[in-house]
């Protein structure tokens, strides 16, 4: 079943090569991918899926619209067009570094050394420090907020530090990564999607969310950055209390789905017929959930359940949501962007399709993300 869902997967990814051109997916409406010219938060998931095709296949189709990609990065990046939030990440983890991993490019590696760098200056030290997510410096309404997306752009700044010595990159990282463990995981293992601290002395004020039901809620798509985006911490630093964490979260995650083991889009909004699912939440859970099970030991109390619940959601992935044998752009149905705002709340995410394609390439073929050195 798993190579059957990479093979028309690749297939479709091949496809859309050539109706994007030069072209990023973001998100669709109705079924047909909205496109832009590298100017938004999502790009580096189109990116990253031609680098996973071309590991997979072998083509050189793959690697040269993925080196094209790159190009495009750096004229992204040279032109100033990075925009005011923390997801550099994002951007130029599945894009330059990846490239970097796969084929030791120099000048890729120098791309994304400094997109670290930039992501460095959203670095804020009042109160102990924290990476302020949106909006540029002394933004009345964004200048103290942080939210739990930003756990995948830490990778960003781990390697950075793997690669240069300078300590500054890991120490922020880690700072980031403990205030989002500490201020955002909640005490019965959910999450605020964001919290709030007092940009002139960093003293904590509280959470809440942008994109979730409520302020109490949990949006599942933050859940999921918290498993995958806690491993990853984990791989980087040793420190247990990361690994622990995000055992946690994935277990509430697990425990929390209804039974096609497909989240809907907040764990506390009302379930009928016509609540919105989110795929690309359990896509990212399934491609963190491998990250998570590589770190624990065959005697680990949780690894059956980790890995039945990986089966199972990655199964009804294939089985209910994804366009599997479909004339479509994308792969998974039913991701929902932003519910509360109308913005696509159901139909093709460009990130959920990347986890989508890294959970079964990594399951199928041992071929992981970019996230990390191999």
């Amino acid at each position: 079943m798993w190579n059957k869902a990479i093979e028309d997967a690749v297939g479709k990814v091949r496809a859309n090569m050539e109706r994007f051109g030069t072209r990023f997916p973001h998100i669709s409406t109705d079924g047909v991918y909205q496109l832009n010219d590298n100017e938004d938060w999502t790009n580096g998931f189109w990116s990253g899926m031609l680098w996973l095709c071309y590991e997979y296949t072998g083509d050189e189709a793959f690697r040269e619209k993925a080196r094209e990609t790159v190009k495009d990065f750096r004229r992204r990046f040279d032109a100033k067009i990075v925009l005011d939030h923390h997801d550099i990440g994002f951007l130029y983890s599945l894009s330059s570094k990846a490239q970097w991993i796969i084929e030791k490019d120099e000048s890729a590696r120098q791309l994304t050394l400094e997109a670290a760098d930039h992501l460095l200056k959203r670095w804020r030290p009042a109160g102990g420090g924290y990476i302020q997510a949106w909006g540029r410096e002394g933004d009345p309404k964004e200048a103290g907020r942080i939210i739990i997306d930003c756990l995948l752009n830490l990778p960003l700044l781990f390697w950075a530090e793997q690669q240069t010595g300078n300590p500054k990159y890991r120490e922020v990282a880690i700072t980031q990564a403990e205030k989002t463990r500490r201020y955002i995981v909640r005490g019965d293992d959910s999450s605020y999607h964001t919290f709030f601290f007092d940009p002139s002395t960093g003293e904590p004020i509280g959470g809440a969310t942008h994109q979730g039901y409520t302020n109490g809620s949990t949006w599942t798509r933050g859940q999921a950055w918290g498993v995958y985006g806690f491993a990853l911490a984990y791989h980087y630093t040793g420190d247990r209390l990361f690994l622990e964490t995000s055992k946690r979260m994935a277990r509430y995650f697990l425990t929390h789905l209804p039974e096609d083991h497909v989240a809907y889009w907040d764990f506390n909004a009302p379930i009928d017929k016509d609540t919105y699912r989110d795929s690309s939440a359990s896509a990212i859970v399934a491609a963190g959930l491998q990250e998570l099970l590589e770190h624990l030991d065959e005697q680990d109390p949780d690894r059956e359940y980790f890995m039945q619940g990986l089966t199972a959601s990655l199964t009804s992935l294939v089985e209910n949501y994804s366009t599997i044998g479909e004339e479509a752009e994308g792969l998974l149905k039913r991701g929902s962007y932003y519910v509360r705002g109308g913005l696509s709340p159901d139909d093709y995410m460009i990130w959920g399709d990347y986890y989508y394609l890294e959970a079964l390439m990594r399951l199928e073929k041992g071929i992981k993300g970019y996230w990390y050195e191999r």
